[in-house]
């Protein structure tokens, strides 16, 4: 449901602010006394046991509440916390939260804690440096993981505890590696750059920015955060909302985490007002939207709580760290951050952004994002919907499968969906050759010619060994034309998807010749064939697949061919109106 006191909250002060954690924490406290280990309201599964379920949705609160206190807030109930986090990290107790392995889930969370010691020390004592300090001894995924390391050690040099000086160089010096240049970082994966990027590795650089003000990688880090800001700007449109991509979404405004911890860094990468616009109506966006359980608790999903679009590691507490957007409580009132009114940016219509693998396009009203040869991996959820669909945009979002069978469980929007005339559709996901071009010029393939004026994107990918599709994406905000070169030994299926919009709103549906046509009060989806073999189609989707809307229509372009090469031609609009 939507929370109508955080949706009526203007959040125009410090206090405001403070006021929306607490509403944020109150439906929690309800649950300390009957949970074991930590928290416990969900029944939902994860990749990790109950018992680290609990852990979690403990310590991920005090992303918020560390700095609610450390800016001079109060919370009476954060006693009932440390007496938890008391027990959890005492061998002799009964609720002990037990050793740690190797890419333990518990180093995942072991950062809010160490954040928590950061920014006040003596909440400190024996056991939990301890418990702590088994981050040192065991192996971790080689991504923003090491940053979660690099907190533990910085917090217990500050409470004057034992702390590995060579893990804390070793950390810095392979989170320094993951930098591509023009502010992005790659998170481990050479080709994922996502949301991890502002709200990992950016935010927890600022953090050591913070504390280590004369080391040596303080102003490298503060630098790069500049140069990112100028880009992340980009990706938020004038309501707030960002552009959904990637995973970990339910993690929902830990988006505009990176713009607080600016402001907690005293870093003025963008003027103060325009930081404090950013992290505010971020926040007011999603303050409007279906977030929470009738009883209060933040809920798995994106708009609207969905289990289906959630990752193995989201269990009931992981949206909690969306609280990340609260550092911000620990800037003195007196900052300029605080002060300063705020002002919308000035950010750029249209980015070329090679060492993210993308180019943006927006204006007021939408962003969109167009990807290629990003992250896509079998072991997580939904990676291809996530990664390597042809557009993402702030106002349509993007959906995920509920079955590969058919076009309605499969929602493939914005993208082309390929089938061996069965019913069992695939999609791009990892491409074998891909390529960012800048500038103006022309595309001239097999016969079909189309100009580009900001730019285009190729990918060659195979959904079958023997089967070749070679796709140029060419964006026109707010449409985008689409060329695929398909060389092919079997017979095959296309079914090329435009913009999903919401059912309920839907007043205009059409298929007439070569063009499917959808509008509502607010957007516009259409999707137009120029090349004459493809039939269009208006289909609903199966609920719940899309991020934004819970039941969507989708318009397609639907040809049946046989084996041999051959090309189609669609321009694709997604339009906000009176934007």
């Amino acid at each position: 449901m939507i929370n109508k006191k955080l949706a009526a909250n203007p959040l125009r002060t410090k206090s405001d602010l403070s006021n929306a954690l607490h509403e944020i924490l109150t439906p929690l406290e309800k649950h300390m006394a009957d949970s074991t280990y930590g928290l416990n309201f969900g029944g939902s599964g994860s990749i990790y046991s109950e018992k680290i379920r609990e852990i979690e949705a403990l310590l991920r609160p005090l992303w918020g509440i560390a700095p609610l206190l450390s800016g001079g807030g109060e919370y009476p109930f954060f006693e009932k916390y440390l007496d938890k986090i008391a027990a959890g990290t005492d061998p002799a107790s009964s609720t002990y939260w037990g050793d740690i392995g190797p890419f333990d889930q518990r180093m995942v969370e072991m950062a809010a804690l160490a954040l928590t010691l950061l920014l006040s020390p003596k909440h400190g004592h024996t056991n939990i440096y301890n418990w702590l300090s088994q981050i040192n001894h065991h192996e971790m995924p080689t991504n923003n993981w090491h940053f979660f390391r690099i907190l533990v050690n910085l917090a217990l040099k500050k409470c004057g505890q034992p702390y590995s000086e060579t893990r804390l160089t070793n950390d810095l010096a392979l989170m320094d590696s993951c930098y591509l240049g023009g502010g992005w970082y790659k998170d481990g994966e050479p080709s994922q750059m996502d949301y991890y990027i502002p709200f990992a590795m950016h935010f927890y650089g600022m953090i050591y920015a913070v504390e280590c003000p004369d080391c040596e990688y303080t102003p490298v880090f503060i630098s790069r955060a500049k140069e990112f800001a100028k880009v992340f700007a980009a990706y938020f449109d004038d309501d707030g909302a960002a552009v959904p991509f990637g995973r970990s979404m339910a993690y929902r405004f830990a988006q505009s985490s990176f713009w607080g911890v600016l402001a907690y860094a005293d870093v003025e990468a963008l003027p103060w007002g325009q930081v404090k616009y950013l992290a505010l109506q971020n926040l007011r966006h999603w303050f409007k939207q279906d977030i929470f359980t009738y009883s209060g608790e933040l809920t798995v999903g994106y708009h609207y709580p969905n289990l289906v679009m959630g990752e193995g590691y989201n269990a009931f507490g992981s949206p909690y760290w969306a609280l990340k957007a609260f550092i911000m409580l620990a800037v003195d009132d007196t900052h300029p951050f605080w002060q300063a009114e705020e002002e919308k940016p000035l950010a750029p219509n249209h980015l070329y952004m090679p060492e993210a693998r993308s180019i943006l396009q927006r204006d007021g009203g939408q962003v969109q994002l167009f990807p290629v040869g990003q992250h896509v991996v079998t072991n997580m959820v939904h990676t291809p919907a996530k990664y390597a669909k042809f557009v993402y945009s702030s106002a349509f979002g993007f959906s995920v499968q509920r079955a590969p069978v058919g076009l309605k469980q499969g929602a493939f929007d914005c993208t082309l969906a390929v089938s061996e005339q069965d019913e069992y559709y695939r999609m791009r996901d990892v491409v074998a050759a891909f390529e960012v071009v800048d500038g103006s010029g022309r595309v001239c393939v097999d016969g079909f010619d189309c100009e580009y004026t900001q730019g285009y994107l190729y990918s060659k990918w195979q959904p079958w060994p023997d089967v070749t599709i070679e796709s140029y994406i060419i964006p026109k905000f707010p449409a985008h034309t689409r060329i695929h070169v398909v060389d092919s030994k079997r017979a095959l299926t296309l079914a090329d998807g435009g913009f999903a919009v919401d059912s309920e709103q839907v007043c205009f549906s059409e298929c007439t010749g070569n063009t499917a046509t959808l509008k509502s009060d607010v957007h516009v989806s259409k999707i137009v064939c120029l090349t004459g073999n493809q039939q269009p189609e208006v289909i609903p989707l199966e609920p719940n697949t899309n991020l934004l809307y819970p039941r969507c229509f989708l318009p397609y372009l639907i040809s049946n061919h046989k084996p041999g090469k051959y090309i189609i031609a669609s321009e694709v609009l997604g339009q906000v109106l009176n934007s």
